[in-house]
């Protein structure tokens, strides 16, 4: 009998305590704040953290292209060389492998002077492991077809540039561009650097500025030629690989006397530093939907005041302490629950907005897309619903505790 009572006596009172109060309008309102800060502090989390996990994401794309998921290179003792890439090529056939020399240069065109990171590769091979080089390499293919009539076949000094040199130079395909090596050579007088006119066969596009200044491509045999290096010996080789923090456990193991770095390790401070900022947004943020839950608060903490000859009658009556608990309970957590409900709902609609719309565009040269980058995580959203639900709960805990320890006695003789 107590438990229908208790069925039907909690949401009676919870529909009757939500109903906007004539005599005291100032609990009701609260209440109504206390929802629309919820609701706000949600909404305004979601698309955070979906743009804060986009730029991630976004990042993380592009180094992990350019700096390539494992690298491989020498001990100082040892070099890799033609022999280590057939071993690799035949035990870990899920891989794939591009031996590369690299060496530093400035590109010069006229007055204009710019440092520069070569790399010697196999174009074929770099293709499979570098999608960005992959796309020049084809419109490479593209323009010399409509150009000559023919596919394009690699020649030793072809070079493939990135777009911000080939803007800053003014370059064209098929120009001229002269690399000064660091590569000297004794004359009768003194010491002089090496120089070669590489022919522009193509322009990659990363994205990101400091590489396509910075990084230019040429064949493997040009730069055997320049730091007079045997056939069959490379500075390192490039793996792609879907798994690279448990491939490169596995190579380590396999090639001790060879040093492999993962793309990760080369920019953990940059990603170290955007986690710190994103866990720094996430708590101010936070405190958004913490400051609200203090209106949920207050306002039982004014019902429970207000209405305490009410609840004093119920106890009387045979209304159990912890029937009051749980109407207070509730009615915070329905406040609560619903705002984060209609939050979620806002925010939905504004990453869709956003995301179809051209309302906010970026300056594409700075960050590599004039889109907003919005990727919302499964985590991050878990953990925005959870925290704001303990927040609701125990916001809610506090008043209907109060309301409970209510003395019937005392409250019918004052009143």
């Amino acid at each position: 009998m107590q438990t229908l009572s208790s069925q039907k006596i909690v949401p009676y009172l919870v529909r009757r305590y939500l109903r906007f109060n004539q005599a005291q309008p100032f609990i009701s309102i609260t209440a109504l704040f206390a929802f629309l800060g919820v609701s706000i502090g949600v909404m305004v989390l979601i698309v955070a953290m979906a743009l804060m996990h986009g730029f991630d994401r976004e990042f993380e794309r592009k180094l992990f292209i350019m700096n390539y998921p494992i690298t491989m290179i020498g001990n100082g003792f040892e070099r890799a060389n033609a022999e280590i890439l057939r071993d690799l090529e035949l035990h870990f056939k899920h891989l794939k492998f591009s031996p590369f020399i690299y060496t530093q240069a400035l590109s010069k065109v006229g007055e204009q002077v710019e440092g520069a990171m070569v790399f010697g590769v196999d174009f074929e091979r770099e293709s499979l492991v570098n999608p960005i080089f992959k796309k020049s390499l084809e419109e490479a293919q593209i323009a010399h077809k409509e150009n000559f009539g023919e596919d394009y076949t690699p020649h030793i000094f072809d070079v493939i540039i990135g777009k911000t040199l080939q803007r800053q130079f003014n370059l064209q395909l098929h120009s001229n561009l002269l690399l000064i090596f660091t590569q000297f050579r004794p004359n009768a007088i003194s010491l002089t650097p090496t120089m070669k006119r590489f022919h522009v066969a193509s322009v990659f596009d990363s994205g990101l500025i400091a590489y396509d200044k910075g990084y230019l491509y040429t064949s493997l045999e040009s730069l055997q030629t320049i730091k007079e290096l045997p056939q069959g010996i490379y500075d390192g080789i490039h793996i792609l690989s879907s798994n690279p923090q448990k491939d490169i456990l596995e190579l380590q193991k396999r090639y001790p006397q060879m040093r492999f770095v993962g793309w990760w390790q080369q920019n953990g401070n940059f990603f170290s530093a955007l986690a710190l900022e994103k866990r720094a947004l996430f708590i101010v943020l936070m405190l958004i939907i913490l400051v609200a839950a203090l209106n949920i608060v207050s306002s039982l903490l004014m019902t429970v005041m207000n209405r305490r000859k009410e609840i004093a009658l119920l106890i009387t009556m045979g209304a159990s302490t912890q029937e009051i608990k749980k109407t207070f309970l509730y009615l915070g957590n329905l406040i609560g629950i619903s705002g984060i409900f209609v939050g979620g709902i806002l925010a939905a609609v504004i990453l869709v907005i956003l995301a179809n719309f051209p309302i906010i565009s970026l300056p594409a040269d700075v960050y590599g897309s004039d889109k907003l980058p919005l990727e919302l995580s499964m985590i991050d959203l878990a953990t925005i619903l959870i925290g704001s639900f303990i927040i609701v709960f125990l916001s809610s805990y506090y008043p209907a505790k109060k309301a409970t320890q209510i003395d019937p006695l005392q409250i019918l003789r004052n009143e």
